[in-house]
């Protein structure tokens, strides 16, 4: 619809151009808004005060040389005004809204899909949680976001792959590695001191206990270093299959699981590090090898081997990164937590010490969940290895409650996370309240079948009785679904899509405690049946870019 007003406008100006009204044929570009308040039409533009210093004419008489000669051959426009200063709004007749259920009964599961992105190849990686322990409920939220912003890439036309980034390598292997192996002396006899800085779960005893059942008391004959490495790959692979898993019950599932370690294996570590140095971008100072990245904008330079001769997690960020790029990704998105700010000057940098822009590298930072049950806090305590895992939340609200609630705020603002809310089934919770005009309106289909109404010609549907105020609200709010879908992709954004399903649910709600949809009357019923199985499409459409179900029966 907004193609529709920009193409009339555009004619417009270049007829009042051509009529000698308007002095300049440099037209800025015409954009076309939704106003905020009904009371100022269905669309409006700001084109006249745009086009105002190209003119060099009041913003009022160019508003009124294109609402002249605005030929609405078709009849969509009900009201055309000018308001203010040169605001020209647009209201539109409930028949100029037809054309998008039959858009969306014709393309069905393709609707709100698009080009846009023009086969861009992207990859966005996230969760990529150090395998030392379950994913807990902030990882949750970031799987939740990195999956349907996926999605909804993938829907608007770019050729997008999920990747984790699995960090199998470094000190914090090291310390899981010592932490299982402190629990398999004690189930040994041989009780040590089991000191903070090891992870405290009730896990690592049980994978102690695994390792007990698959390797007896061989491990004590061994080094304690051998014995520690062998602790740190079988927690990992234990923990790592766990992550896969949970990860599969929340709906996501990778294109390709990366290992840090199999950066220094291949030599991608030293070699990118090699070829900073040649560019004498890496220097050695206070005998530690630095990264000059206030060379690009950074406030400090970064140690990339310490002293010890150990790298850095930076070191293998940057061979990691520098290797997306080389696999052919033209845009890389990382999800990351939000205590992670300081890190991106640094990762930017790295982008364009390799040769790329920064601007291929994007970051989203995602807030901390606050837990609440009920309204009160779930008391918490990583330190202690006490906390709520991203299993319990699917466990106890399921997965479609929790991917939506995740959404349900933009990743930049806290999360409270009500379990208890979670878990209701009334309007107050809101994927119940969305998924539930799916149901209703299964149901209601299902009735308009048992009376044996006929919707066989479905496209011949006489659509004129569709002219209440509830249903061209509804038939509005369906025109924005293309336009919320680009909008979520191109900002990171897919907390637009689950907004947006709620107001559309909101409007079905409103609509259906006012209208009956099964009339006595076998038109109107047929052409209330074509809109409400429109709305339902959408619905379907939008959850599935969440990762959530559309129910048929709740």
């Amino acid at each position: 619809m907004k193609t529709t007003i920009q193409k009339i406008i555009i004619t417009a100006l270049k007829s009042a151009r051509a009529d000698g009204v308007l002095p300049s044929s440099d037209f800025p570009e015409v954009l076309i808004d939704t106003p905020k308040h009904e009371s100022q039409g269905d669309y409006s533009t700001n084109i006249a005060m745009m086009a105002a210093a190209n003119q060099k004419m009041p913003p009022g008489k160019i508003a009124q040389a294109i609402v002249a000669r605005i030929k609405d051959d078709d009849g969509i426009f009900s009201d055309v005004q000018i308001a203010g200063p040169g605001f020209i709004n647009f209201s539109l007749n409930p028949a100029a809204w037809y054309p998008i259920l039959h858009r969306i009964h014709r393309q069905d599961r393709q609707y709100g899909a698009s080009g846009e992105g023009n086969g861009c190849r992207v990859q966005v990686e996230f969760v990529s949680s150090n395998p030392t322990g379950p994913l807990h409920v902030g990882h949750g939220r970031g799987a939740a976001i990195g999956d349907s912003l996926a999605n909804i890439m993938s829907f608007s036309g770019f050729d997008v792959q999920r990747e984790y980034y699995i960090n199998d390598s470094g000190r914090q292997i090291q310390t899981l590695g010592r932490s299982v192996f402190l629990r398999y002396l004690a189930l040994h006899g041989r009780e040590a001191a089991f000191p903070d800085d090891c992870y405290q779960g009730d896990y690592i005893a049980t994978i102690a206990e695994a390792v007990k059942a698959d390797k007896g008391e061989s491990l004590l004959q061994v080094p304690e270093e051998d014995a520690i490495m062998y602790c740190a790959r079988f927690a990992t692979d234990q923990i790592l299959r766990g992550i896969r898993d949970d990860l599969k019950l929340f709906g996501v599932e990778f294109d390709r699981w990366y290992s840090e370690q199999s950066l220094y294996d291949d030599g991608k570590v030293d070699q990118i590090l090699e070829d900073l140095r040649t560019k004498g971008l890496v220097y050695k100072k206070d005998d530690a090898s630095w990264f000059r990245t206030t060379a690009y904008g950074d406030e400090k330079d970064r140690v990339v081997i310490r002293k010890n001769g150990q790298t850095t997690y930076l070191a293998s960020d940057i061979a990691y990164h520098h290797d997306k790029y080389l696999r052919g990704f033209d845009r890389v998105i990382d999800v990351w937590g939000a205590d992670h700010h300081g890190y991106i000057p640094r990762m930017k940098a790295a982008v364009e010490a390799t040769g790329q822009s920064p601007d291929q590298l994007d970051v989203i930072l995602v807030r901390l969940v606050n837990l609440l049950r009920g309204g009160e806090p779930v008391a918490m305590s990583t330190r202690a290895g006490k906390f709520i895992t991203l299993k319990d939340v699917i466990d106890e609200v399921g997965r479609d409650a929790a991917r939506f609630i995740f959404l349900t705020r933009h990743h930049d603002s806290p999360l409270d996370f009500d379990l208890a809310l979670a878990s209701k089934k009334t309007n107050e919770n809101p994927v119940y309240y969305v998924q539930y005009v799916h149901a209703r309106i299964a149901s209601i289909l299902l009735k308009s079948r048992e009376r044996k109404i006929d919707l066989s010609s479905i496209d011949e549907i006489d659509l004129a009785c569709l002219s209440a105020k509830e249903e061209v609200t509804l038939m509005k709010r369906m025109a924005a679904f293309p336009e919320t879908i680009l909008r979520s992709a191109e900002q990171m954004a897919p907390h637009h899509v689950a907004f947006y399903l709620m107001d559309l649910a909101g409007a079905f709600h409103t609509y259906y405690n006012k209208h009956r949809i099964l009339t006595d009357s076998t038109e109107k019923t047929r052409g209330r049946l074509y809109l409400v199985m429109a709305i339902q499409k959408v619905i379907r459409n939008g959850l599935t870019l969440l990762g959530v179900s559309a129910p048929e029966r709740m």
